[in-house]
Order: C-alpha cells, then sequence, then structure tokens
C-alpha cells in the first residue's frame, strides 16, 4: 500500500482498494471505535488535551498514566495537574531509576567519564503497570524510547506531545516549512 501517494482518496467514498481490511475483526475494539468516533465528531471545536480528557471521560478510565521527557517536565507538570480534576494521574520521568548509560554501554552526550542519567522507557512502562492505569500519554519521550515504552506498556499508549526541540515540539513543521523541504530534504515545496 502506498495511500499517502494516492490522490484520490476513494476510499472516503467506500472503494476498498485491499482484501486484508474486509479480514479485521472489529468486535474487540467496538468501543474504543466507537467512542474514538464521537470524539472525532466535534471536529475542529477542541484541543487534543481536551479530545484526550473527552475521550477518557466516554472510556471510563479511572486511572491514567503519564511518560515524559524530563526536558518537558514544566508541560508534564501542568498536564498532570490538569488531568487530576478528573482522574487519578501517575506520571514517570523518563530518568526513573537513575541509571548511568555507562553501565549499558550507551554513548553519553556529555563528558564520558561523569554519571549521565539513561532515558529508562521500561522501567516508565514498569512503573505505571504497577499503578494499574488504563491509559498512559506519552509527552515528549526519545524516538525509540516511545516505542519501547509502547511496546512494554500493558495499558493502551497514546501520545500527547512529540519532542522535537528544533521545531518546538512540532515535527510537521519541517513539513510545513518550504526552507527544511527544498534545502534539507531536497524537495519542492508543492509535492
Amino acid at each position: 500500500m502506498k495511500c499517502a501517494l494516492c490522490d484520490s482518496k476513494d476510499c472516503r467514498q467506500g472503494k476498498n482498494c485491499t482484501k486484508t481490511a474486509t479480514d479485521i475483526d472489529y468486535a474487540p475494539a467496538k468501543k474504543t471505535m466507537r467512542i474514538a468516533s464521537e470524539v472525532e465528531s466535534r471536529y475542529m471545536e477542541l484541543t487534543r488535551l481536551e479530545e484526550l480528557i473527552l475521550f477518557c471521560k466516554k472510556m471510563k478510565f479511572k486511572r491514567v498514566g503519564i511518560a515524559f521527557c524530563i526536558g518537558l517536565s514544566a508541560e508534564a507538570r501542568i498536564v498532570h495537574k490538569i488531568l487530576t480534576r478528573d482522574f487519578e494521574v501517575h506520571s514517570v520521568c523518563c530518568k526513573v531509576g537513575g541509571t548511568d548509560k555507562g553501565d549499558l554501554g550507551l554513548v553519553k552526550i556529555r563528558d564520558p567519564g561523569a554519571h549521565e542519567t539513561m532515558c529508562n522507557p521500561l522501567g516508565q512502562a514498569a512503573i505505571l503497570n504497577a499503578e494499574g492505569t488504563e491509559l498512559n500519554i506519552i509527552i515528549g519521550l526519545c524516538i525509540g524510547h516511545d516505542i519501547l515504552f509502547t511496546e512494554h506498556s500493558d495499558a493502551p499508549v497514546t501520545t500527547l506531545a512529540v519532542k522535537d526541540r528544533v521545531l518546538a515540539h512540532n515535527p510537521l513543521g519541517a513539513v510545513y516549512s518550504r526552507y527544511y523541504l527544498e534545502n534539507v530534504f531536497g524537495m519542492e515545496s508543492r509535492q
């Protein structure tokens, strides 16, 4: 499949371009799909954070987790406080455990001889699993660490914010910027 390169998007009118989609059993996902559709129906009325809160309420979640990057601690604190209005919230920083990168032979950003705490997505997942969270929210985990966290989380995972230190945590800025498209990716800006 190369849906991203399709100009017509005939699937919006019911065309099925693949037989795979007809073999899916949607029954286990029906509740989540129904509620996601209800939230989606309020398109362009709510911020993503408001959609997240509405989704959690409709799913009747009581306990949510936040796995966040230490570089987005201020943002995670605000989100934690907002979510606490409606839910029991557990948040875990990426540096949890304080393990030195050298202990696992990981590349250090700073002085190789100094202690540099590694990001610990497996630790974040283990802690939130132990708390019995019903949904976990990622705020700015590093690429790769987000994948590991999602893989090891018992609860479903959604991403509220993606870390991009160059583009103010807006990775699509590279797609919207003609400069980036032309000079970094070698593409015309109207492709």
